[in-house]
């Protein structure tokens, strides 16, 4: 019971949304060009329950790990939809400007990124955000801020004009600083003192293993944290950046993927956002929130790669058909698909092992096969 409360649901929620939003952009923006959408699914295999609206069947199926908006038109093979009376091929898919298909087609990672600036946006107003306030907890001999004068329990509130309010605010001030006198204020007790300190520079490794350099004075935070709450704007425009950072992480990860230095086993699929998700709703629910924002901006990126079958590797086909002024030949497009296809199971595969090695059972099993085969 506790298995399904808390890995089973969390995960059809999480996924159910995530595919929902997605699904629908593409849906919403066909109707408004109008083209005539004949499916809107949940999920793939057999149907649990469909219903027929006008000229739409809404389904859930039984397999949760997608969903498919199907068009009138959509496929160029579908003899049925070339034969159409011209009331109808109107509203076929493939007789719209090819502007308007792009469109269609993008509204899916579009939509999956205004899910994440929604989930952001309610995250901050409703619950704000916990900080880390400037307080200095402690102090390392020797360094820059040890010879300024800066003594345990000050409090930054100002590095060369700009106020500060957090450690993280305090930190991006600093970093980029290495070599360069900075006038930083701090309150100590009911006093005001403004010291100057040049920050040292050092080579540290990033989130990905690399060296870069930093700078640092030679200060640890106190850790005490405030609550700040936030207004609609506020809360909007916090949103507008944690979303925007997330996307450049993840295009940051992607690149260094095709780099090799984050190795292929530590990519994750859906077991693994089960797994989190199920870990998360143990804590809280609403931990789910930012959580879903963060994959909802991940399912985003991956479907604009350029990889035929997923919706950016359908842009391609159709800013080829722009630039040519015809689509690309029936048989070039199997061949991409085909290989797109092939690409894609490759790495569902990969994927899938990646994930069954984290847990523990399998993890053993793959080992034992490992050393099995020598």
């Amino acid at each position: 019971m506790n298995f399904f409360l808390y890995y089973t649901v969390p995960f059809i929620i999480v996924l159910g949304i995530l595919i929902f939003f997605h699904e629908l952009g593409h849906f919403l923006v066909a109707k408004i060009s109008g083209v005539k959408v004949l499916k809107f699914a949940l999920g793939f295999g057999p149907k649990l329950v469909a219903r027929t609206f006008g000229d739409t069947e809404y389904s859930i199926r039984y397999v949760p790990l997608g969903g498919f908006v199907k068009m009138l038109g959509e496929d160029e093979n579908d003899e049925e939809a070339k034969s159409l009376p011209p009331e109808e091929a109107k509203k076929s898919f493939e007789n719209q400007a090819v502007l308007i298909r792009i469109a269609i087609v993008a509204a899916g990672p579009v939509f999956n990124l205004i899910l994440a600036f929604i989930l952001f946006s309610g995250l901050f107003l409703i619950s704000g955000q916990r900080v880390i306030v400037p307080e200095i907890g402690q102090i390392t001999e020797g360094m820059p801020a040890h010879k300024a004068g800066l003594k345990k329990g000050d409090i930054v509130v100002a590095i060369e004009g700009k106020n500060i309010e957090t450690w993280s605010e305090m930190k991006d001030m600093v970093q980029p600083s290495a070599g360069k006198p900075l006038r930083i204020t701090v309150q100590r007790g009911d006093r005001l003192l403004t010291l100057t300190i040049v920050p040292q520079p050092k080579v540290v490794k990033n989130m990905f293993g690399q060296e870069t350099q930093t700078a640092l004075i030679g200060i640890v935070s106190s850790g005490k944290t405030i609550k700040i709450q936030f207004g609609p704007l506020e809360a909007t425009r916090k949103a507008t950046i944690e979303t925007w950072k997330w996307v450049k992480l993840t295009c940051m990860v992607v690149v260094k993927l095709f780099q090799g230095v984050i190795p292929l086993k530590e990519v994750g699929g859906p077991i693994l956002i089960g797994h989190m998700a199920g870990k998360l709703a143990q804590d809280s629910f609403i931990n789910l929130i930012p959580f879903m924002a963060i994959i909802s901006v991940n399912l985003a990126i991956l479907n604009l790669f350029p990889i035929p079958i997923l919706d950016g590797g359908l842009i391609i086909f159709l800013l080829i058909e722009m630039v040519l002024g015809k689509p690309l030949s029936p048989k070039m497009r199997e061949i991409a698909m085909k290989t797109g296809l092939f690409l894609l199971v490759f790495l569902m595969l990969v994927i899938t092992f990646n994930d069954l090695s984290r847990i523990k059972i399998f993890k053993d099993l793959f080992q034992y096969l490992g050393n099995f085969f020598g």
